[in-house]
């Protein structure tokens, strides 16, 4: 039975927290009849976007008085969406199941299409066919890849047992009068967990006043398997009474605790402790970091650690004591045992401080401390209360629980008294900060190095931060050997193919290394079914990926390197995916800088880095080595411009590992330091030491090379910066000169730094040097410098005893990446050397001397030295100065006499003034040139500088807008190949084959009287769905495609330069280009090149000096032009009224004149068809930036652009593409395929010929063509204008001639994106459309051509009912007792159902015959070549005017009972398609269900072809084993356009 149904989506929301992104969800949903579309913008960061869940309800519709009641739900979350390869997933069938009852099974399905689309995606929509597929629904269910069909309930069990080290949360003030007054001492936390998955919570009980709560609950979720929701949240919330607020929050990913594959495993974790992170455990009433405790954001502070563990049952649906609602339950579970999750082992951390420089001038007047914690050990201020006594510290741990506590005091009471002074040292001794420049201090830590070491006790699970460690380092491997391929391929270095095979024959080693590593694992306490599991699937996985490698090596050649590179890149994905290990152990380090007794600024050192094992792959990266470390200010601090600013840099030590291995933990310091104990007693073991102290030193002079930097950040508002560099080292600063209005600077100077003392040994620091930090900053006349971004470096070193001489010295130039929080802002080009000076008494003579010029003019600056700076040449670069466009207005004056300025490394050229702006922007001058002297290397070339500005009255100068060309080797001339070969032959053999090709299709060709250009628009979308594009023979197509990204948006010898001004946005994304801060753009091209240049160029004939090497381009003198623009229709709008619908117009902008189609609005559609086409007359350069909106019709109010679309005419007019009209595949000269172009093929190719200077065109018998030296085959069959035939088969193939060729723009529609200003980066819909140019000083073109929409055709179908025969009886005689029925059949249109038609009653049928002859009369109107009937209703009675519905052609039949006092029963149904449904059966015994059920493997027929039908069909109805039963019934169709309508 036909039931209405409604469908709601929802979409859980959430607080914004931080605006990061924006999101928009499409989804559109195709169901029963109606498509609709909904959208949901949002505005929030990009993980809570994709834990957000999508729901798709189905409900039956009922009357007012009843609200509908759910057929089925469908769930997934948006990460599932974002996730696929396009964001999408296209016609998809979701399932949808009850969530009251799961023994249900399927309960339908809906067919949709969702999107999520982030700021800067482009969603590719596939082309919609004519909906004519009848889906497979089991292959195309909504599923990402991976997942199977069949999908099985499931129970999710979250275990959760206790939790340790929860801070103090008191969060009433009443709490300290309480304390005051009654003197009791509760732990002021009410703690309890919140599980959320798949948009369902569960909460364990709460916990009163405990820091130590234990819960032993289980949480119980049933949800689909495997789940559609990727992430699942854990929180330990404090219940209070007026709100609850999060202590902290874990996600965990299910794709880590599984494994999909055939030796995979469900689901499983734990029991194992996770540790949560987030704010600092200070309390404050409004902690202003609280978003970290809820998961956003990196944690600054251990907060507690929770004992958890997940499972998965796969649930048999089929038995009975099953509970079927999908309910959250909570259960308790029994106790864990203390030895569950491992050993308690006591563990030691130790950390030196060799150098804290680069701190913040803001802190610099007061002390300065740093405190490292593990956990809640180490912790002063905020964590543990002092100890009176070590034994006390333990039992404080905030760790240990009273039973451990016992248990570990048993054992190491003596032990206790012996080490009673080991007492941890968590922090440094507070040192007030000494000056190092303006803007940094650092801490005077000279000889001698404080320490730090901190005792804890942790479940001992090592061997999991072990595997974890090896895949990493592989991983590091790997990426690292990736990065030099890459950097091999982009400076076009020789041999990249052999570096790429030394990684892969690395990779395959280190994988097999590690499966006998982790394969000695012992049987260790605590291990969980999940460790051993992974531990299997990752053998499994690094195995086959050492086989890869090595084939994959065996095949890399010259010419794969770019395939074979991408192939590799997934493997390190994978690597890094399964290095991450979801089962804690050991919390974090988190190293603080504490002045005035305030926290500052932190670093959050992973513990698995810096953990001790005696085998090396195992061991932690920075275990036992000295590192730099950047401390940073916690939450959002950290973003924005005051958290890109280094809050302190620390050189430090550190080592993590078992107590009994600690004797080795100073072996990786530098050596030459004496310890400097607390007490002199020696204990059992040695006491660590609280310093260091240096007897060694080494003295080094560091040169810094700073030649230039590209392409840096614009922090002023004139869209440019004045940049200086200052760079640092140790606790030396210095800066480079300042160079005003550049985003490119060439700084060529040397600074030196003397005396800078290291510690530790020579041949260490000649290895593994501290590194360089360069930071770049915009100088400002007032207030202090801007932060622009930093980069770091590695210096080559020279000790005394080496030679200052190749192959390592003198150092080369390289690029620096430079960032600005974690965008890329830049590129530094410099060169750094440490040279190591000997004793004083020999003086400075073992360094080697600065040679090069010293710059009388420059004063005290050293330029960079000769072996270092990069060999010139001369180089000639000519500019063509062509116009400038849309510029805008610049404090409040209009630009009116502009001028050009280039530039490039100190030279540059001027262009000519434009005189007056408004009335011609384009150059009278049009190629200037200048010589300048550049690197020969091409990577090592200067940016080129493009800066407009006005010149006002007085000689007075207003810049405008300024352009970078960051790379100038698209611009290098390259001469033109002369020895052009002959290809005539192949040629030949090309053409015959497609000739052949052609003649096979054997179609029935449509009657051309009958086709229009939508024949031939819908042909061609469907020749695009078939073959992917390519043409079916006699249809003359439009391709469909966006021009300008095919094109290369028409630069082929005019480039469009955009005009930047002002402050560059701190996007997070840097891809998206400011459109703000585009002021302009200029048009014109460069073209550089070496001298001396070869005489054959400039001896050619027709050479013009003038013009350089922009020969042959045409004059830019004003130009009118007639532009006829053609719109199909739009598709997917956004929506843009409350009904979630739209009324779309067009509106079309060019220059001064607008065309507003109000008057056509289109009602309630996000799919109109427009079919229109408008002409505008326009004048180039002035007006040529064309704008085509859709805007959406309001009765009451302004009308909202929807989005809109803007085209650069003037490209296209002038690009050799000829993109003013494109091609049609043949030459017709009347009929809907006419030739629109007002000069003929002849004229056009003869026109061409000239202008390349080629021979030709040379038509000849036989159907040949010759131009140049190449032979073309045309249609000989054609007589009439044959050569118009034959000169169109070279125009089509014009892209193979010679030196000249390319490829010619055939005819085409164009689908552009829709944008909306306010909605950056977001598409908004598409439209149809193209665009056809004419100069207005040649023959006026024909009439445009006729797209507009077809008219829907009136017709009649009939359908006679003769009989049925086999009606199953339903009604039981009161006296007999026989079976019979009470037959009647039911009718109607798909979409018309309130004009259902019933046949008269067939009373007491005691054999299931029924005869009726009763004729049904439907009328329709219809669309031929969409196949779809066409229903225009108002939508309520309060609508304003019909919306148009669309739905395809279809027939239901019903055959019922009927009943006199009860509801009449229904007894079976068919639908018929009538443009393709099965012929009837000759009698009712051949008449079977095979008809319906094998329906596409039977001959089909369409009644608009046949016009009448006749024979027996079976009603089909489902009883109640879910089995098809069968009625045949005998009926005819007829159907009768309006005009042939006779009646006999």
């Amino acid at each position: 039975i036909h039931s209405h149904s409604l469908l709601f989506v929802r979409q859980e929301r959430l607080k914004n927290h931080k605006i990061l992104m924006q999101y928009q969800l499409c989804s559109s949903i195709f169901f029963s009849i109606f498509q609709q579309y909904f959208v949901f913008d949002f505005h929030v960061p990009p993980d809570v976007m994709s834990d957000k869940i999508l729901k798709i309800s189905v409900i039956h519709s009922k009357n007012l008085l009843r609200s509908g009641t759910l057929v089925g739900t469908f769930k997934l979350d948006v990460g599932t969406v974002y996730s696929l390869p396009e964001h999408q997933f296209h016609h998809k069938w979701a399932m949808l199941s009850d969530p009251d009852d799961i023994t249900a099974g399927c309960k339908g399905y809906v067919k949709c299409d969702i999107a999520v689309v982030g700021k800067g995606d482009n969603i590719k929509t596939p082309h919609k066919a004519n909906e004519t597929d009848e889906d497979d629904i089991e292959g195309n269910l909504l599923l990402p890849e991976g997942i199977p069909s069949e999908r099985q309930w499931a129970r999710f069990y979250v275990k959760i047992y206790r939790a340790e080290g929860l801070p103090k949360m008191n969060t009433s003030i009443m709490a300290n009068v309480k304390k005051a007054f009654i003197g009791e001492n509760r732990d002021l936390v009410d703690p309890y967990v919140l599980v959320q998955f798949a948009g369902q919570k569960g909460k364990t009980s709460v916990q009163k006043s405990s820091y130590e709560p234990i819960w032993n609950e289980q949480v119980i979720f049933t949800e689909m398997f495997p789940p559609l929701c990727r992430r699942l949240k854990v929180q330990i919330r404090d219940s209070d009474k007026v709100n609850d607020v999060a202590i902290g929050t874990h996600f965990i990913d299910l794709r880590k605790i599984a494994n999909d594959g055939d030796k995979g495993f469900l689901p499983t974790m734990g029991p194992a402790w996770v540790n949560m992170y987030g704010s600092t455990r200070n309390y404050t009433l409004m902690d202003e970091h609280q978003d970290l405790n809820e998961g956003l954001g990196e944690g600054v502070s251990f907060r507690a650690r929770l004992l958890i563990s997940i499972a998965v049952e796969i649930l048999d649906t089929s038995s009975t004591e099953i509970m079927s609602s999908t309910e959250v339950q909570i259960e308790p579970v029994s106790n864990m045992s203390e030895s569950a999750t491992g050993k308690m082992e006591e563990f030691f951390l130790f950390g030196s401080f060799l150098e804290a420089t680069m701190i913040d001038r803001k802190i610099g007047d007061k002390p300065i401390s740093f405190e490292a914690t593990i956990g809640n050990y180490g912790n002063q201020i905020d964590g543990v209360s002092k100890p009176a006594s070590a034994k006390k510290k333990k039992e404080g741990g905030g760790e240990s629980e009273e039973e451990e506590t016992e248990l570990i005091h048993n054992s190491s009471d003596e032990e206790a008294e012996d080490d009673g002074d080991l007492t941890s040292v968590p922090s440094t001794p507070p040192m007030k900060p000494v000056i190092t420049d303006r803007n940094y201090f650092h801490l005077p830590y000279f000889e001698k190095k404080p320490c730090i070491y901190i005792k804890s006790w942790w479940q001992d699970q090592r061997r999991r931060l072990y595997n974890s460690n090896i895949m990493d380092k592989i991983a590091d491997k790997l990426e690292e050997g990736l990065n030099d391929v890459q950097e091999i391929i982009k400076t076009e270095k020789a041999y990249p193919e052999r570096r790429l095979r030394g990684v892969l024959e690395e990779l395959s080693t280190s994988c097999s290394r590690f499966v006998t590593l982790a394969n000695k694992d012992q049987n260790l306490s605590g291990r969980t079914k999940l460790d051993k599991e992974r531990l299997k699937s990752c053998m499994r996985e690094l195995e086959s990926m050492a086989q890869q490698a090595k084939t994959i090596r065996s095949q890399v050649k010259r010419n794969t390197v770019r395939d074979k590179l991408k192939l590799v890149f997934n493997f390190l994905h994978r690597l890094r995916f399964l290095a991450d290990e979801p089962q804690h152990s050991i919390p974090d380090v988190f190293i603080w800088m504490i002045s005035n007794n305030k926290r500052i600024a932190y670093a959050r050192i992973p513990s698995k880095d810096i953990l001790y094992s005696i085998v090396d792959e195992e061991m932690g990266k920075d275990c036992g080595k000295v590192k730099a470390v950047f401390l940073r200010l916690p939450g959002k601090k950290g973003f924005g411009p005051a958290g890109w600013t280094v809050q302190a840099k620390l050189e430090m030590y550190l080592w993590l590992g078992l107590n009994k291995q600690r004797k080795d933990f100073l072996s990786g310091l530098p050596s030459g330091f004496e310890e400097n104990k607390a007490t002199k007693e020696t204990g059992i073991q040695a006491v660590p030491p609280i310093s260091l102290v240096y007897n060694m030193k080494q003295v080094f002079q560091l040169r810094a090379h700073m030649y230039q930097a590209r392409s840096l950040f614009a922090a002023d508002s004139s869209g440019l910066s004045d940049p200086f560099a200052r760079v640092f080292f140790s606790t030396h600063s210095q800066v480079t000169e300042v160079l005003s209005e550049t985003l490119c600077p060439t700084w060529d100077q040397l600074l030196v730094f003397d005396n800078v003392e290291l510690y530790g040994e020579a041949g260490e620091l000649r290895d593994d040097p501290p590194i360089i930090v360069i930071e770049l900053y915009d100088q400002d006349t007032v207030g202090k410098a801007e932060f622009i971004g930093r980069t770091f470096a590695k210096p080559l070193t020279k000790m005394v005893d080496e030679h200052y001489g190749p192959p390592r010295f003198p150092p080369q130039l390289e690029y620096y990446q430079i960032f600005r929080g974690n965008c890329a802002a830049g590129d530094l080009l410099a060169a750094f050397e440490l040279l190591q000076v000997q004793a004083v008494h020999s003086g400075r003579a073992a360094l080697p001397p600065i040679d090069g010029p010293t710059d009388s003019d420059r004063g005290p600056i050293l330029p960079v030295p000769l072996g270092i700076r990069p060999v010139l040449s001369r180089y000639r670069i000519e500019v063509l100065f062509w116009g400038l466009r849309d510029l805008k207005r610049i404090n409040l004056a209009q630009v009116d006499r502009p001028r050009v300025d280039i530039e490039c490394a100190g030279k540059g050229v001027q262009s000519a003034l434009i005189q007056n702006y408004k009335k011609n922007p384009n150059f009278s001058t049009l190629v200037k040139w200048f010589e300048v002297d550049l690197p020969e290397n091409e990577l090592l070339h200067p940016p080129l500088n493009i800066r407009v500005v006005d010149c006002r009255a007085f000689g007075r100068y207003t810049l405008v807008g300024s352009h970078a060309v960051t790379s100038l080797r698209k611009f290098i001339y390259s001469p033109p190949d002369k020895t052009a070969n002959n290809w005539d032959e192949k040629e030949k053999e090309k053409k015959k084959k497609k000739k052949k090709k052609g003649e096979e299709v054997d179609e029935e060709e449509p009657d051309e009287s009958m086709l229009d250009w939508w024949s031939k628009y819908f042909a061609s979308i469907e020749t695009m769905m078939e073959v992917g594009g390519t043409l079916s023979s006699f249809y003359p197509l439009c391709f469909i495609y966006s021009l300008e990204s095919e094109f290369g948006s028409f630069e082929d010898w005019l480039h469009t330069f955009n005009l930047y001004r002002g402050k560059a946005g701190d996007d997070i994304d840097h891809n998206v280009v400011d459109d703000d801060r585009i002021v302009g753009r200029f048009k014109g091209s460069l073209c550089m090149y070496k001298l001396p240049l070869s005489e054959e160029i400039t001896r050619e004939a027709g050479f013009d000096p003038n013009m350089g090497m922009f020969q042959s381009i045409p004059h830019n003198d004003p130009i009118n032009v007639l532009i006829r623009i053609y719109i199909i229709r739009a598709t997917d709008l956004h929506p843009a009224d409350i009904n979630g619908k739209a009324d779309p117009y067009i509106v079309i902008r060019l220059g001064k004149s607008e065309i507003r189609d109000k008057e056509n609005y289109i009602s309630k559609q996000l799919n109109p068809v427009f079919g229109k086409s408008f002409d505008i007359e326009a004048t180039f350069p002035m007006e040529s930036m064309l704008t085509v909106a859709v805007y959406d019709w309001d009765l009451v109010g302004t009308d909202d652009l929807i989005g809109e679309t803007k085209i650069d005419l003037e490209n296209r007019y002038y690009s050799k593409h000829r993109a003013t009209c494109g091609f049609a595949s043949n030459y017709s000269v009347h009929g809907y395929n006419v030739w629109r172009d007002p000069q003929k093929p002849t004229q056009i190719l003869a026109k061409l010929c000239k202008e390349g200077k080629l021979d030709g065109p040379h038509y000849g018998p036989g159907g040949k063509v010759k131009v140049a030296n190449r032979i073309f085959l045309g249609p000989t069959e054609i007589e009439d204008e044959s050569e118009e035939h034959l000169a169109l088969t070279v125009l089509r193939h014009w892209e193979e001639i010679p030196r000249v060729g390319c490829k010619l723009i055939p005819e085409h529609v164009e689908t552009r994106p829709l944008l909306n200003p306010d909605k950056p980066g977001i598409e908004q819909g598409r439209i149809e459309m193209w665009v056809d140019m004419f100069p207005m000083d040649v023959p006026a073109p024909g009439p445009a051509i006729d797209i507009s929409p077809r008219k829907p055709k009136r017709y009649e179908l009939r359908v006679i009912i003769w009989n049925t025969d086999e009606v199953i009886l339903e009604d039981d005689d009161y006296f007999t007792g026989e079976k019979s029925s009470d037959i009647f059949v039911r009718g109607w249109l798909k979409g018309q159902q309130e004009d259902k038609q019933d046949t008269d009653v067939h009373y007491h049928s005691l054999t299931g015959e029924g005869n009726f002859n009763w004729r049904f009369v439907f009328p329709f109107d219809y669309l031929m070549a969409e196949e779809k009937i066409v229903i225009s209703k108002k939508e309520s009675m309060f609508s304003w005017d019909e919306t148009e519905y669309k739905i395809p052609a279809r027939l239901t039949l019903q055959v019922w009972d009927a009943d006199h006092f009860s509801a009449d029963d229904f007894l079976g149904a068919i639908e018929l398609d009538l443009n393709k449904f099965p012929r009837g059966a000759k009698t009712a015994k051949q008449c079977s269900l095979n008809m319906v059920l094998k329906e596409h493997e039977l001959p089909t027929i369409s009644i608009f072809r046949q016009k009448r039908v006749k024979g027996w069909w079976p009603f089909v109805a489902r009883d109640e084993n879910d089995e098809f039963e069968l009625t045949p019934f005998h009926y005819q169709k007829q159907l009768l356009p309006k005009c042939y309508f006779t009646f006999a």
